[in-house]
């Protein structure tokens, strides 16, 4: 699902959000909204939907989660990775396991946040987001 063309004079964090819970994926979206140069660009149910809106859309960061039906999260984070080499794909779980961090990070992600943490995930945005980063200094 498309929400929102990345439009406007200055540069804006465009974000793909990945989740197969649609209120997960609200929340976020509800969350991120809130930064002043983040845009929610689309949002995904499925790895295999993340992956054609991120080819489409070019997201700065992808938030995906883990645990998904078909695909999991690490494996299109992998795939992700190498198709868009800048983006930055922050895993978010549930189960924060070694085993899982481990692969994650393997795969390209450049953090990893547990579910329910939300001031985490504003500060991995906020961390792997050049523009954020600019505006801050």
């Amino acid at each position: 699902m498309i929400l929102q063309p990345r439009i406007g004079a200055y540069r804006e964090c465009g974000i793909l959000l990945v989740d197969d819970q649609p209120a997960v994926r609200q929340g976020l979206r509800l969350l991120l909204e809130l930064e002043t140069r983040v845009i929610v660009l689309g949002e995904a149910g499925t790895a295999a939907e993340a992956l054609t809106l991120a080819a489409d859309l070019r997201p700065d960061v992808v938030i995906m989660d883990v645990e998904m039906p078909g695909m999991d999260g690490i494996e299109a984070t992998a795939l992700l990775v190498a198709m868009l080499p800048q983006c930055s794909v922050i895993i978010l779980t549930i189960n924060d396991s070694s085993a899982t961090r481990v692969r994650a990070m393997a795969a390209g992600a450049r953090a990893f946040v547990e579910k329910g943490r939300p001031g985490e995930i504003e500060n991995a945005v906020r961390e792997f987001s050049g523009v954020l980063q600019r505006e801050q200094k």
